[in-house]
C-alpha cells in the first residue's frame, strides 16, 4: 500500500512536520472545544463573541502575510519556532488573564484558532517544505499523512478536552466552568512546548536554499495563461512573474469564497450551537467532535487515490459539492439529535476530502521558488476571507438565529467548487498523468 510505504521510507523531516502537526491540531482542538464558552463565561455577548473571532482572524492575516513573505529569506526553521513560542505564550495568558484587550493580542500573535483549523504560518510554511522534500508522484500520499495526522491530533484534543474537564469536576480540581477552562489553555501551553522542541530539531534540508524537488515544465499543465513559469534569480527578487499573479488570483477568487462559506460555521460556534440547542454536557461535547474529526481524518487517505483516479479537480468538486449540501440540511434536524449528528459527520467526512486535491493541483501548477509566498498568500487570503463570517455569526446568533448559518456556508461552499470547475477543469488529465508516472 502506497500510504503504509511513504510513512515507513518518509524522511526524518518529513517525520518531524507529521509530528508537529500533529501537536498542533490537537492544542487547536482542546481549545475549540471551549472557546466561546470560555469567553461567554466572561459575560461577552454573542455578537461580541463573534467580533472576537473576526479580530483575531484580522490580526492572524497580517502577522502570516509578513511571516510567509519573509519565511525564505528569514529561515522557515526560525519562524516556526517563534510562533510555537507564541502558542505557548498565549496558553498561558488565556490561562491567568480576563482582561478582553490582552486576551484579543495573544489570540492573534500566539495563533489561538477561533475554529481549531490551521491559522497562523505553519501550514504555508510546512506544507511548502513537504513539497520540496518530496517528488511529484509521491505528494498525494504524504500530503494525505500530513492531513490525517493533523486531524486525527484535532479530534483526540476534542475528547480530551472534554475528559479533563470532567476530571477536573470529578477530582474537585475546579469550581466553575471557567476555572476548568482556564485550565484547558494551559495544557494548550504544554502541547505548543512539545511544538517548540519539534521544530528545533528540523534540519537544513527544509530550508529552501537545500536541494529540493523542482517544478518540472509547468507550461506543459497549463495553458499560457495559468502557466506560472519558472523565473530567474533576477525576476525572483522583484516578486512573482506575471503567470504565477495570473492563476494566483484565480485560486484566490476560489480559496477565499469556500473560506467565507467556511467562516460563517466555524467548528467552535458549532460546539456552541450543539451546546446550546441540545443542551449537551463537555464530556459529550468532546465525544461528539472527537467522532466528527475521526470521520474527517479516515476520508484523507480515500482523497488522495480520488486525486490519482479523477485528477484534483474532478476530486474536490465530487465531495465539496456533497459536503456543502449536508450543511446545509443541518438546521432542519434540530428536533432529532441522531439525525443531526448523522448529517454533521455525513458534512465532516466530505469537507476534508478536497484538501489532498487541492494542495496536489496547488504545488503543481506553482513553481517551487514561488510556492511558500504563493501558499502563503492564499492561506493569509482564505483566513482573511474567513474573518467576515464569524462576526454575522455572533449577530445571528444573539437573534437566535445560528442555524441560518449552516444554509450560507453550505451555498457559498457550492459556488466556490462552480468556480474552480469553470477555470481548473482542463488541467486535470495532465495532472493526473503527471501523479500516476513512477
Amino acid at each position: 500500500m502506497n500510504v503504509l510505504k511513504e510513512i515507513s521510507s518518509a524522511s526524518r523531516d518529513i517525520k518531524l512536520l507529521w509530528a508537529s502537526v500533529f501537536f498542533r491540531l490537537f492544542a487547536y482542538g482542546l481549545t475549540n472545544q471551549v472557546l466561546t464558552l470560555f469567553l461567554n463565561d466572561l459575560h461577552l455577548s454573542e455578537s461580541k463573541i463573534g467580533w472576537f473571532m473576526s479580530l483575531t482572524l484580522i490580526g492572524d492575516v497580517g502577522c502570516s502575510y509578513v511571516l510567509t513573505w519573509h519565511a525564505d529569506s528569514w529561515g522557515r526553521r526560525r519562524i516556526l519556532v517563534y510562533g510555537s513560542v507564541m502558542m505557548v505564550l498565549s496558553g498561558f495568558i488565556f490561562a491567568y488573564s480576563e482582561n478582553f484587550q490582552l486576551l484579543l493580542l495573544f489570540a492573534i500573535f500566539g495563533v489561538i484558532s477561533p475554529s481549531s483549523d490551521e491559522v497562523g504560518p505553519f501550514k504555508s510554511i510546512e506544507e511548502s517544505m513537504i513539497a520540496h522534500l518530496t517528488p511529484h508522484n509521491k505528494r498525494p500520499e504524504v500530503y494525505a499523512i500530513h492531513s490525517l495526522v493533523g486531524t486525527t491530533g484535532a479530534a483526540l484534543g476534542a475528547i480530551a478536552c472534554g475528559a479533563f474537564i470532567d476530571l477536573l469536576k470529578y477530582a474537585n480540581l475546579a469550581t466553575t466552568d471557567l476555572e476548568c477552562y482556564k485550565l484547558v489553555f494551559l495544557l494548550y501551553a504544554v502541547f505548543a512546548m512539545a511544538k517548540v522542541i519539534i521544530m528545533l530539531l528540523l534540519s537544513e534540508n527544509t530550508e529552501l536554499e537545500a536541494n529540493h524537488e523542482e517544478v518540472s515544465s509547468p507550461e506543459a499543465l497549463v495553458n499560457d495563461e495559468m502557466a506560472p513559469l519558472l523565473q530567474t534569480a533576477e525576476n525572483r527578487k522583484r516578486g512573482l512573474s506575471k503567470e504565477t499573479i495570473a492563476v494566483l488570483l484565480k485560486l484566490l477568487a476560489i480559496f477565499m469564497l469556500d473560506s467565507l462559506g467556511s467562516g460563517f460555521m466555524t467548528s467552535g460556534w458549532m460546539v456552541y450551537y450543539y451546546a446550546k440547542v441540545f443542551l449537551m454536557s463537555s464530556f459529550a461535547l468532546g465525544a461528539l467532535f472527537f467522532v466528527s474529526k475521526i470521520v474527517m481524518a479516515s476520508s484523507t487517505i480515500p482523497s488522495s487515490v480520488m486525486a490519482r483516479t479523477f485528477g484534483p479537480v474532478k476530486a474536490t468538486l465530487l465531495v465539496q459539492v456533497p459536503s456543502g449540501i449536508f450543511s446545509i440540511l443541518i438546521p432542519f434536524a434540530e428536533a432529532c439529535l441522531p439525525l443531526s449528528v448523522i448529517l454533521l459527520n455525513l458534512h465532516f467526512a466530505t469537507t476534508a476530502m478536497d484538501v489532498i486535491p487541492r494542495q496536489v493541483l496547488l504545488t503543481n501548477i506553482i513553481a517551487a521558488k514561488d510556492l511558500t509566498k504563493v501558499m502563503g498568500i492564499v492561506n493569509i487570503g482564505k483566513t482573511l476571507a474567513r474573518c467576515i463570517g464569524p462576526i454575522f455569526t455572533g449577530l445571528l446568533a444573539s437573534m437566535d438565529r445560528l442555524w441560518c448559518c449552516y444554509i450560507i456556508s453550505g451555498v457559498l461552499v457550492i459556488l466556490a467548487d462552480c468556480l474552480l470547475a469553470f477555470w481548473f477543469l482542463p488541467v486535470d488529465f495532465k495532472l493526473s498523468k503527471q501523479l500516476n508516472t513512477s
